[in-house]
Parts: structure tokens; sequence; C-alpha cells
């Protein structure tokens, strides 16, 4: 691991001291977490954004996921 330095706003710092002391947990492991929940969030978005432009360019057509009659026998 690396260590880093950085500046947090007195209130949030009061809030992660808070929290940290609820959940038995260090600053440094409820940063982390946040950071890793944070980036996956971020892409998560990011692919759905993709895959609405992708059906926005190419949207769906009408009966292009329909299943044929013949098809749709569940057996005899």
């Amino acid at each position: 691991m690396t260590t880093i330095q950085m500046t947090l706003e007195e209130e949030l710092l009061s809030e992660v001291d808070r929290t940290v002391k609820k959940l038995g947990t260090t600053r440094s492991a409820l940063i982390r977490d946040s950071l890793r929940q944070y980036l996956k969030t971020m892409h998560m978005q990011q692919l759905e954004a993709t895959h609405r432009a992708g059906y926005a360019k190419h949207p769906v057509t009408r009966g292009e996921f329909s299943v044929p009659a013949s098809d749709r026998r569940w057996g005899d």
C-alpha cells in the first residue's frame, strides 16, 4: 500500500470520524471502501451510458425479439 496525504473539510472529517467509530473501523479503511464503491458506481454508469447510446444509435425494431408461434410450444 501507498500512504497519501489528503485535505478534508472539518465537517466531513467529523462525519468520517463518527462513522468509523460507529463501524469499528479506521479512516483509511472507510475511505478505501468508499473509493472502491464510487469507482464501481462510475464504471456502471459508464456502461449504462454506452448501452443507452448503442440503443439510441440502433433502436430495437418491431418484432426483433418476437418468437414465431411455431417455436412457442412447451412440449406434448
